[in-house]
């Protein structure tokens, strides 16, 4: 299969580039060194399918990502993402995969449950952004899934939790914290089951467990020997895991805290040298 793929130096779409050529599929990277940025109308001519994982927005921040620039962000990620879109429906590639977020879930009352059909309510303008493309997207005469993802995490140069590893091996105070998460593999493998079906769901959500960084980083001092402290456990009572049915009906199972506890020794020979780490 012929792919379009945006994102591809983001981490996600990093994920996704690795795992479609591993699977066969010739990728056309759309970024900046093509001349492609958000907010263009690519030639897609000849592909059979597009995936769309791009997204601008302040250095590690997706909700509150427009930073002092709201209409920037808007015009970048909504406008650009619907003229991509276009762009594919005009061009004949029928089928198109949308990185969408848990984040249009936000505004759903407790004691909902986030299934993979619930209509989205989301509560800041990354989640607003999210819904809304994926409402231009699902209104194209095309085959697509918005896929409404979760945390991703997994090893490489600029994984989510290098500055966290890093403070707890130096010894800096870590603040309590949890939250959902998924292996950056597991969800482009859901992706890639998704591209070969003919009959796709139009959302799914993408979730594995809860992950609270005491957990966490009890596994880091496991791998390391660290005698730092670890920090208190978080409130989890108001987490919510995104139900998973229609991946899992197709056989998808992510691989939780057995992954998780496998990946960490890549994801800590990614974490930069620090004069203050204690020597093991």
């Amino acid at each position: 299969m012929r792919i379009a793929l945006t994102g591809a130096s983001g981490i996600v779409g990093g994920f996704v580039l690795s795992a479609a050529r591993r699977a066969g599929h010739d990728v056309t990277v759309l970024d900046r060194s093509g001349g492609y940025s958000l907010g263009d109308a690519p030639d897609l001519g000849g592909h059979d399918a597009l995936i769309h994982c791009a997204f601008a927005h302040a250095p590690g921040r997706y909700r509150g990502g427009e930073g002092d620039n709201p209409d920037g962000f808007v015009t970048a990620n909504l406008d650009g993402s619907i003229r991509l879109f276009d762009a594919a429906a005009r061009w004949g590639v029928r089928r198109v995969l949308f990185l969408s977020s848990r984040a249009v879930h936000d505004g759903q009352p407790e004691g909902v449950s986030l299934t993979d059909d619930l209509p989205a309510r989301p509560t800041t303008l990354y989640g607003q952004v999210k819904a809304r493309a994926e409402d231009h997207l699902h209104s194209l005469d095309l085959r697509t899934t918005s896929i409404r993802a979760t945390g991703i995490y997994g090893p490489g140069p600029r994984h989510k939790w290098l500055g966290l590893f890093g403070d707890y091996l130096a010894g800096r105070q870590v603040a309590p914290r949890a939250g959902t998460e998924l292996h950056g593999d597991d969800l482009t493998r859901a992706m890639l089951m998704l591209l070969n079906r003919d009959d796709p769901p139009g959302t799914v959500n993408a979730s594995d467990m809860i992950v609270d960084r005491h957990d966490l980083l009890a596994a880091v001092r496991d791998a390391t020997g660290c005698p730092h402290p670890l920090p208190p456990r978080a409130d989890i009572s108001a987490i919510r895991v995104l139900r998973c049915d229609a991946l899992a009906a197709m056989g998808w199972t992510p691989g939780g805290w057995q992954r998780l506890r496998a990946e960490i020794p890549a994801m800590l020979a990614d974490v930069p040298a620090d004069p203050q780490r204690p020597h093991r």
